[in-house]
């Protein structure tokens, strides 16, 4: 996957904040490892995320809220994703494919939508959504 430069995420931040509140929108946040180290720290993050929430498989969905929708593929082993959602309206997709994959999608507030194709083998990230 491809890493977002700090100046896009900060341009994007500044121009979502300079709409009025009452125009609804989203802010994301990305993360995705580049390197052995970092997908290491990911997937132990996602792995003591899945302890604390009494995970038991390789996939996990949690919604509380109302108009949730979330869908979860995966293709090849050792691969673990999450989605959960907090609030109303949120959809997301996670579709792994490969080996060995971590991937995290958290969402909150209202309205946010994410799509994310994890391809390959030993990749892993996580990305927070937060809708108004």
């Amino acid at each position: 996957m491809k890493r977002i430069p700090t100046l896009a995420i900060v341009l994007s931040v500044a121009a979502t904040l300079a709409a009025p509140a009452s125009a609804g929108g989203q802010i994301s946040f990305g993360f995705y490892a580049s390197n052995r180290q970092e997908t290491n720290a990911v997937q132990t993050a996602l792995a003591l995320y899945s302890l604390s929430r009494d995970v038991d498989g390789s996939a996990a969905i949690f919604q509380n809220g109302h108009g949730n929708a979330a869908a979860l593929g995966q293709f090849g082993h050792g691969n673990f994703g999450v989605i959960e959602q907090n609030g109303n309206n949120h959809d997301a997709a996670l579709s792994q494919s490969g080996h060995g994959n971590s991937f995290g999608i958290f969402q909150s507030g209202v309205g946010t939508s994410a799509q994310v194709n994890q391809n390959g083998n030993q990749g892993a990230g996580l990305l927070f959504q937060y809708g108004w």
